[in-house]
């Protein structure tokens, strides 16, 4: 994987920069929809490529690992031909499956021992093992294993996850380093920074984490309670000490609003299950603000969902009719906003480009990370 830099924000730390993989380039920043079991749910392929713009999707591997495992996904020649999606794939390493299933998990030295929410079958994920995983279900970009501490984790904790988590990654490059892709291209690893809430503790994971000069970095363990200035504030702290020549990944974040904050520090790469999962609940989000689209003020309102949206669905279908099919919980409602939701993301990454590229990122970031945000 090749990342080259190719523009930086005058007045702040926003970049645009172009990664290199062997299933195609990425422009960044970029928003990267959350495919959990070989899929972005109720999206088709054909709408992620030429409707929402999609560069590059995520894999989960702890369900693809479950289901439907590792014989079936060798078999296939690994997920890309599996689901059909020839651009790039980025899996996370499990290690978030680990913090969500803190009363179904037990952590040691080696390893984390975990029970299946499908079935309640015991298994274990070693940092080798992941590495292992990840190369079976043949990911562009794979993620190292590592402990996502809580939000509200005590200094004492942190710390002690910290270690783990930094012992982890040294087993899972040395892992990497053995290995090969079972399918011909190259694969890359991004280790991730941990450290929850704590300066010292962040500053220490992101000199350790640049230490070993990946293709790529990852930062993790944000969004997951803490408040949101401490997320900005870490994130400000960390790209002070990450390479600035290698793209910077912010996991699991988040909002519109988020996503234009972390840019303005320093970050290249985002995804989130956000726009899917609150498209399913009826939350849309648009360039001028957030639409409840259950809500009785749109039963009668025939506009389209968006004027000059970035997707086919934004004027082929009324907000009135969207708003029917969502309270009827009829499958199509949940693919149109899934849909749109994607391409209001995916097109609000090319505007945050374009505008770092012609040189008033800062100015317009101001006006729409509040606009975005606002209720309609």
């Amino acid at each position: 994987m090749k990342f080259e830099l190719q523009h930086t924000d005058s007045s702040s730390s926003a970049r645009a920069g172009l990664i290199t993989t062997d299933h195609g380039q990425i422009e960044t920043p970029v928003f990267m929809p959350v495919g959990t079991v070989g899929s972005v749910k109720a999206v088709q392929m054909t709408e992620l490529k030429d409707d929402i713009k999609a560069q590059i999707i995520l894999g989960n591997t702890y369900h693809l690992y479950l289901r439907p495992g590792l014989e079936i996904m060798q078999l296939a020649g690994g997920l890309h031909k599996f689901n059909s999606w020839d651009r790039p794939i980025l899996t996370d390493s499990g290690g978030f499956q680990v913090f969500s299933l803190a009363e179904n998990r037990k952590l040691n030295e080696e390893g984390a021992e975990f029970r299946s929410h499908i079935d309640g079958s015991k298994h274990f994920f070693t940092p080798e093992k992941a590495v292992d995983i990840q190369r079976i279900i043949g990911a562009d970009i794979m993620m190292a294993f590592d402990e996502c501490t809580p939000g509200d984790a005590d200094y004492g904790y942190a710390e002690k996850s910290l270690d783990l988590t930094e012992r982890w990654l040294k087993r899972c490059i040395g892992r990497f380093n053995e290995t090969e892709c079972p399918y011909g291209y190259k694969q890359t690893l991004f280790p991730i920074v941990q450290g929850c809430v704590y300066p010292d503790l962040r500053r220490r994971a992101a000199e350790y984490v640049a230490s070993f000069e990946a293709d790529g970095n990852a930062i993790g363990g944000l969004a997951v309670g803490e408040p949101t200035e401490k997320m900005y504030e870490m994130v400000e702290l960390v790209n002070e000490i990450l390479p600035k020549d290698k793209p910077r990944y912010l996991m699991g974040v988040g909002t519109p609003a988020n996503l234009l904050e972390a840019i303005e520090r320093g970050v290249d790469m985002f995804d989130c299950i956000m726009p899917t999962r609150n498209g399913r609940n009826g939350q849309i989000f648009t360039k001028n603000g957030i639409l409840n689209m259950r809500n009785e003020r749109w039963k009668d309102d025939f506009s389209p969902i968006e004027e000059e949206g970035a997707s086919y669905v934004d004027t082929l279908y009324s907000k009135a009719y969207l708003r029917h099919l969502i309270n009827m919980n009829e499958i199509l409602g949940l693919q149109i906003a899934s849909v749109h939701n994607l391409a209001f993301y995916t097109w609000l990454m090319r505007e945050a480009r374009k505008h770092i590229i012609e040189g008033d990122f800062t100015a317009w970031k101001r006006i729409m990370a509040e606009r975005t945000m606002q209720r309609l």
